[in-house]
């Protein structure tokens, strides 16, 4: 299955808030009456993991098979197989780049790393999925273009929003910087979502 390139609203309506696939919000009374009707109505227990699935997979613009990989990932590594999936996809560049406040969404940052605009460490980094680790650098290139992309998205940003894994600041020169201290925590995911569903969801495939 692909990646999804529709319209963003669509899924709103269906999955509700998704920070890292819009920031546009739904202004239509009858849209928000619908979906507090469809939340009332019964639902079986597949569709609650699936929909959960669903919510997880559209807000970092994965494809089933990109999910489903980092979940036979997490799955083999130490610890809650939840909370692994969580942070594998939060240290995610393009998800780092969003939470930083440098691009407004998750695909505006993934846009941003396919067209070269980052460095991390000072190399240029190219692949969206590329995992950052703790004391990695994430910044612009000395490009012009680059340069006011990410100001411009930094202009609007609330700083208090920024978790306390990630810390952006600002060389002598004004070019946007951010530093990743520590692997993320399960308090500072940016989507509601319960992570067991996700993993119930794949329990036979994975």
């Amino acid at each position: 299955m692909s990646r999804y390139r529709g319209p963003r609203l669509r899924i709103i309506r269906r999955l509700k808030d998704l920070p890292g696939l819009t920031n546009k919000t739904l202004k239509s009374k009858k849209a928000q009456i619908a979906i507090d009707q469809s939340a009332s109505k019964k639902i079986s227990q597949y569709c609650i993991r699936l929909e959960a699935k669903q919510r997880l997979r559209f807000n970092h613009g994965l494809t089933e098979r990109q999910l489903l990989k980092y979940v036979r990932i997490a799955g083999k590594a130490k610890g809650s197989t939840g909370q692994v999936l969580l942070q594998l996809l939060e240290m995610r560049l393009d998800n780092i780049l969003f939470r930083l406040g440098m691009s407004p969404t998750i695909p505006a940052a993934r846009q941003l790393v396919n067209h070269r605009h980052i460095l991390v460490n000072n190399r240029l980094v190219d692949i969206p999925s590329y995992r950052c680790k703790p004391k990695d650098i994430i910044s612009v290139r000395d490009q012009t273009n680059s340069q006011i992309l990410v100001k411009k998205n930094l202009e609007s940003l609330n700083k208090d929003k920024i978790p306390e894994h990630l810390t952006l600041s600002s060389l002598e020169d004004n070019k946007p910087q951010g530093f990743v201290n520590r692997i993320v925590t399960r308090d500072s995911i940016g989507l509601n979502i319960n992570e067991l569903l996700v993993v119930e969801y794949y329990s036979r495939k994975a």
